[in-house]
């Protein structure tokens, strides 16, 4: 488990935009039972969370017209129970971190996991996750 001092100010990177944090099993299970759309941001130490990842989220959300209805973050290395919940949700989808997931009404809509973040800029992610917001939000 990674130490806080390290995690606190990546989580900040999305709760200050607006992201719910997802630290236990049954805050997981309670924001996937949620009518509507549901965004889950599986969170990272590395280097393509911080350069691609969460910049690339935030962006969709500041600039999308359509929006999801729910924003949610989970850290990988550090809400671990919390994680190993998301994950059964994305199954048969492999772990991966970062990844961006959006549900709707409970179901996987669409997912971008960590080989289609890593060596891609910020603007791909959010043009990518725009994407899935107009057909999906």
């Amino acid at each position: 488990m990674y130490p806080a001092e390290i995690v606190m100010p990546m989580k900040a990177e999305l709760t200050d935009n607006g992201f719910d944090e997802l630290l236990t099993p049954d805050t997981v299970d309670g924001a996937l039972k949620e009518q509507g759309t549901t965004l889950v941001m599986i969170n990272s130490v590395c280097g393509c969370a911080a350069g691609s990842a969460r910049p690339g989220v935030v962006m969709a959300v500041n600039n999308a017209e359509k929006k999801p209805d729910h924003l949610t973050t989970v850290f990988a290395g550090f809400d671990i129970d919390a994680l190993k919940r998301v994950r059964e949700h994305l199954l048969p989808y492999p772990p991966s971190s970062p990844a961006i997931a959006l549900f709707k009404d409970g179901q996987l809509v669409h997912f971008i996991e960590r080989h289609m973040i890593e060596g891609r800029p910020a603007q791909v992610i959010a043009h990518n996750l725009i994407a899935a917001f107009n057909e999906y939000c």
